[in-house]
């Protein structure tokens, strides 16, 4: 068997992305040792799906050794987590993440690292609306893209080995400027995620319309925004926090084009209107075709939830 690119894993957080990636390297065989951090609570349900050779809720048990460090609880976490793992990090390991805003990672982690260890943030753009240990699967980041963000002064050597390992777990990977990418990811994430937790509260509020009813008769277009509105809200509420900045600068333009929208269905200018629509469906094609999603029947989406192994008896507990 080909040698791990990395001998020891910490996940810190195993939700639906941590255990994506425990799940996913080891399918790649790329930790010879995968440890996950979290809560009692979370450990105590993430031991039937045996993805960690070791499960501990000490963070210095959990990095001790560790060649490679996995931040993937919500951001709001990090600073403390980094603070609290500092004193534990061995020389030359790699202190990475996966959450959804880079430049208050940058902010809230970096100044904790130690000399000699890299810091290098990262972005895997792939999820589901379910969470939890029960909710990853080594597929998650199969096809999918993950944003490097390497501060400046990181390591060429460093940068390449993380670069390879997102790849090895099925990512293509490109890299970019930390302040570019909350910008992007506003766009492309987090104001949508806003629009769609706006408007199902928005029905939730409309007294005039039931909530029976509402959930009775979805259609396409508001089921597909409850399935957004249904993500993990202690993560979208960190995200929102720690990008305000480009999610408000974003959500300025919206709010521009959303009064132009108005107008023109106020004075029925039915040929803006078409243009604007046939303008968005030619993107929704262009990002089918670049295999960023699916054509199938509710976006290919009703896989089913996986199951326990039964190997996971294996799995150590500190």
């Amino acid at each position: 068997m080909t040698k791990p690119l990395f001998g020891r894993v910490a996940i810190i957080g195993i939700g639906l992305i941590g255990s994506s990636v425990a799940r996913s390297a080891r399918r790649g065989h790329l930790a010879g040792h995968i440890v996950g951090f979290d809560r009692k609570a979370v450990l105590k349900a993430a031991r039937p799906f045996g993805f960690a050779d070791t499960l501990t809720d000490s963070i210095a048990v959990a990095v001790k050794d560790a060649d490679l460090i996995i931040l993937a609880t919500p951001v709001g976490a990090y600073g403390a987590l980094a603070k609290a793992m500092a004193p534990h990090l061995r020389p030359g390991a790699i202190v990475s993440d996966v959450g959804s805003v880079k430049g208050a990672v940058v902010s809230d982690v970096g100044p904790h690292i130690p000399k000699g260890v890299h810091f290098i943030p990262a972005h895997p753009i792939a999820g589901t609306e379910r969470s939890g240990p029960d909710a990853g699967f080594a597929e998650l980041f199969d096809g999918r893209w993950c944003i490097l963000t390497p501060p400046k002064g990181a390591k060429t050597g460093a940068v390449t080995n993380l670069k390879r390992f997102w790849e090895g777990l099925g990512s293509k990977v490109d890299i970019m400027d930390a302040k570019h990418h909350d910008l992007v990811l506003a766009v492309t994430s987090h104001v949508p995620h806003l629009i769609a937790y706006n408007i199902v509260g928005t029905a939730d509020d409309l007294r005039s319309v039931t909530q029976g009813e509402v959930i009775k008769y979805s259609a396409g277009g508001f089921r597909d925004f409850t399935r957004i509105a249904a993500s993990d809200p202690t993560m979208w509420r960190d995200v929102f926090l720690n990008n305000r900045e480009a999610v408000l600068e974003v959500l300025g333009r919206f709010s521009e084009d959303l009064s132009a929208l108005q107008r023109q269905i106020r004075w029925g200018e039915g040929e803006a209107l078409y243009a604007l629509f046939s303008r968005t469906r030619a993107i929704r094609r262009s990002i089918v075709d670049a295999g960023q999603d699916s054509a199938a029947v509710n976006f290919g989406r009703n896989a089913p939830a996986p199951k326990p192994k039964k190997a996971a008896k294996k799995t150590k507990r500190r």
